[in-house]
């Protein structure tokens, strides 16, 4: 199954980008490659995987290649979302050696972890497959990096819970807590503020919460922390009314029961903040 998710826009793009070579690249440049290399001197290289996953981030990756030299030929072998076995080319580079060996370890270094969370967001997404429970990822991203993971996640298949803080709202225990530990003066208070186009989501702790979180018609309701008995009882309350989203110390081993408790969506942190790195290479041929 191969996802085919649009680039992200290259204003997105730029200023991660940019940080990252800035960083590697200092005050002086890439003095080994100054050094030893021949101005004139021309390379072809291929990118391929090491390890079986899914691929994500050639985006950032191919204008981490253009900022750097913008004559670099780059060509895509397996579009991002396409899974990839040990040994799959997923891309070519060619032009100048010292370019090329100057965006090396930026373009692995995003490539590697996007693909890394694509690839678990995959794992999430296949263990659910027999339901019609979807995978999402949550705000746990690393700072300044959000719309690339939650890119990669799509590319594995799951889709976004809200990208900031801004885009949705979220009321949590502690929300709750400032406003006196009242869902009803919670609710109330978040519908009077919001537009006819903002969504409002409510997270309870349990059946009891849901039950009068349900009689204020929020969006979507957060089942935090629920054992299946309780997942498979506030299915059962809300009948469909509004969707339903099980959340808390998901794991590779827990999600598929997790889904057949019959709950619309399940979020994860772990697909954003331990996702591990996905080995992939820059060799000559």
């Amino acid at each position: 199954m191969t996802i085919h998710i649009p680039p992200l826009s290259p204003i997105i793009l730029d200023p991660i980008v940019r940080l990252a070579l800035t960083e590697d690249l200092g005050r002086a440049g890439d003095l080994t490659s100054d050094a030893t290399i021949p101005p004139e001197t021309q390379l072809s290289v291929v990118i391929a995987a090491r390890k079986p996953g899914v691929i994500a981030g050639l985006d950032v990756a191919a204008y981490s290649a253009q900022l750097v030299d913008p004559a670099l030929k780059l060509e895509i072998g397996k579009p991002d979302g396409s899974a990839l076995s040990p040994g799959d080319v997923v891309a070519r580079l060619s032009g100048s050696a010292r370019s090329i060996l100057t965006a090396e370890r930026t373009m692995l270094n995003f490539l590697g972890r996007l693909s890394g969370v694509a690839s678990l967001t995959r794992q999430y997404v296949d263990a659910v497959a027999h339901t019609k429970t979807r995978i999402v990822c949550t705000r746990k991203t690393t700072p300044g990096h959000r719309a690339l993971e939650k890119r990669a996640v799509r590319c594995g298949g799951g889709t976004s819970h809200r990208y900031g803080l801004d885009d949705a709202i979220l009321i949590k225990d502690n929300h709750i807590a400032a406003c006196g530990g009242s869902i009803a003066t919670t609710l109330e208070r978040a519908k009077a503020y919001a537009g006819h186009l903002r969504m409002i989501e409510i997270e309870v702790d349990t059946l009891a919460q849901l039950e009068e979180a349900l009689k204020y018609g929020p969006h979507a309701i957060l089942l935090d922390n629920m054992s299946l008995d309780q997942l498979r009882e506030a299915v059962a309350i809300t009948a469909g009314r509004v969707p339903l989203e099980a959340s808390g110390g998901v794991t590779l081993g827990s999600v598929a029961a997790i889904a057949q408790t019959g709950v619309d969506f399940i979020s994860s942190g772990a697909l954003t903040h331990s996702a591990p790195n996905l080995d992939l290479g820059l060799d000559v041929v």
